[in-house]
């Protein structure tokens, strides 16, 4: 095993447990830290696959705007223990996690049955530069311009738009 192999298992075991965080919380802000962890573990896992313009996109726009969004959103409701619920009973809990369990040894079971014919792959030679800052900016700027620019301002009208409804309510 490789430094690389090891830090994709190590990358691939904190984005799990960041996802399981996501799900088990009850408390909002921790299950938003649980996602930002999950997130940059995934982010890790694309630098790994040298694929440095999706880590960074998936740390700007997925773990620091989204999340950020999220959190504004939590403190907005400003939720107190009492609405978040009480627990499920624990035969319920019992029955969630048998559940899961039975899943993911399905999802073993044929995930392993498929490994095991499987032939490796064989290298294909690919331009370097292809899936590179410089060829997706190139890309976005030359033939995708105008849903580039579209989708700019959608966002636009769509951050104009949560302000204008944010100031009636205040």
């Amino acid at each position: 095993m490789t430094i690389v192999d090891i830090l994709f298992l190590l990358a691939a075991i904190a984005s799990v447990v960041g996802a399981v965080q996501v799900v088990s919380q009850r408390n909002p802000v921790y299950s938003a830290l649980g996602l930002i962890a999950s997130l940059v573990s995934m982010a890790i896992i694309f630098l790994l696959l040298h694929a440095p313009f999706l880590a960074v996109i998936q740390v700007a726009v997925y773990a620091g705007a989204i999340v950020v969004l999220f959190l504004f959103v939590i403190m907005l409701l400003n939720l107190k223990p009492e609405d978040l619920g009480k627990d499920p009973d624990p035969p319920v809990r019992r029955r969630v996690a048998l559940g899961s369990l039975a899943l993911f040894i399905l999802l073993g079971i044929n995930l392993a049955r498929a490994g095991l014919g499987a032939q490796p792959f064989a290298e294909e030679q690919v331009d370097p530069t292809y899936g590179s800052t410089a060829a997706v900016g190139e890309a976005l700027m030359t033939g995708y311009v105008l849903p580039f620019e579209v989708t700019s301002i959608l966002v636009i009208v769509a951050i104009v738009g949560a302000v204008v409804m944010a100031k009636r309510k205040l």
